[in-house]
């Protein structure tokens, strides 16, 4: 949701747009004309706003409610914002401009009969890019197809990422290769491009550099699959701190604790976001949910009972068909009907 405020009835304030780079809590670094403010919300966007338009085709809004929202951030990386400076080299964000797109996910439940909430990962994005390791961590492609689906919901075109590839020049590996092989060929049989890169040997760099040249990517994965030390790699210079994958649990260790936007010299920027131990998606149509499957759309209204089917048990499902006849990969349908259950 954007949020706007209306500053006609403040007179002699001199807001400037700018975009939000980094955020943590309650704190913003907005950039405006090539220098950082650090930013915190206005009063007024504490709150959610309910707006009404003064007629069709007017753009002068006001306020028809306002509720308490305490559960939600109304800015995100990326956000394009109107910021009052305060005069002490800090600034209040007093308005939200309209979303290009979004990227969200659904919260985690902390206990039960408690209620998930949307988190916004960014905005104003050009794609999303899901790195995933060979192994340190081992993958976990249902988490992979839980991205994908979620860049699809938003609209997003979405660049898989292999890292630590070198990992499997390393004796006793041959199975684990031909398996990342199959699964990398099963989501280029899909659409998605799909990117093999080692930070440590340099092999597949430069074409990483060139899908990322010109556009704001949103880099997300589990922590401890490498998304630092690809940073460190493409930007020289750029120091951030990698942390070792655990050797008790194989699980990674958090790095990056905030949501930063990080401009690369060679053109575009990275949202650089925390690692994600799971993936929900946020304000999905479950009558749609196949719809984010691009491989079951020539399959969609084809079944015996139309777009009711939900693809798991009823007689006469192309899309259990077309799974059988080995159009779509296994794995991937299995996704889909985890997913399904997992959002019911």
């Amino acid at each position: 949701m954007a949020h706007a405020y209306d500053l006609s009835g403040d007179p002699g304030l001199e807001p400037f747009q700018g975009t939000v780079y980094k955020k943590t809590i309650d704190r913003y670094d907005v950039q405006i004309d090539g220098r950082i403010v650090r930013c915190e919300l206005a009063t007024s966007l504490r709150k959610e706003l309910a707006y009404t338009r003064a007629g069709p085709s007017s753009e002068r809004r006001r306020v028809r409610e306002a509720r308490e929202d305490n559960h939600s951030d109304p800015v995100a990386v990326g956000d394009h914002v109107l910021v009052q400076e305060t005069g002490d080299g800090t600034g209040l964000i007093r308005a939200v401009f309209p979303r290009r797109n979004q990227l969200s996910r659904r919260t985690a439940v902390p206990r039960p009969g408690a209620h998930a909430f949307e988190q916004v990962v960014a905005a104003n994005l050009d794609q999303v890019a899901p790195v995933f390791a060979v192994a340190q961590p081992a993958p976990h492609w249902a988490m992979l197809d839980r991205y994908l689906a979620s860049s699809e919901l938003a609209g997003l075109p979405a660049l898989i990422i292999i890292t630590k590839i070198d990992l499997l020049a390393v004796d006793g590996q041959d199975d684990l290769d031909r398996e990342i092989r199959m699964v990398a060929s099963t989501y280029r049989q899909v659409g998605y491009p799909v990117l093999w890169v080692s930070a440590a040997s340099g092999e597949g760099l430069p074409e990483l550099a060139t899908a990322l040249h010109g556009k704001v990517t949103a880099l997300v994965g589990k922590s401890g699959v490498g998304k630092t030390t690809l940073l460190n790699a493409l930007q020289p210079g750029l120091g951030r701190r990698v942390s070792e994958v655990s050797q008790a649990t194989g699980k990674g260790r958090h790095t990056t604790s905030w949501l930063e936007l990080i401009p690369l010299s060679a053109g575009g920027a990275i949202v650089d976001t925390p690692g994600m131990r799971e993936v929900g998606l946020w304000d999905v149509d479950q009558a749609r949910l196949d719809w984010l499957f691009p491989e079951m759309r020539p399959w969609i209204g084809k079944c015996r009972f139309g777009l009711d089917c939900i693809h798991d048990q009823e007689p006469g499902c192309a899309v259990r068909h077309a799974v059988m006849a080995g159009a779509i990969a296994p794995r991937r349908y299995q996704s889909y009907l985890k997913l399904r259950e997992g959002q019911g």
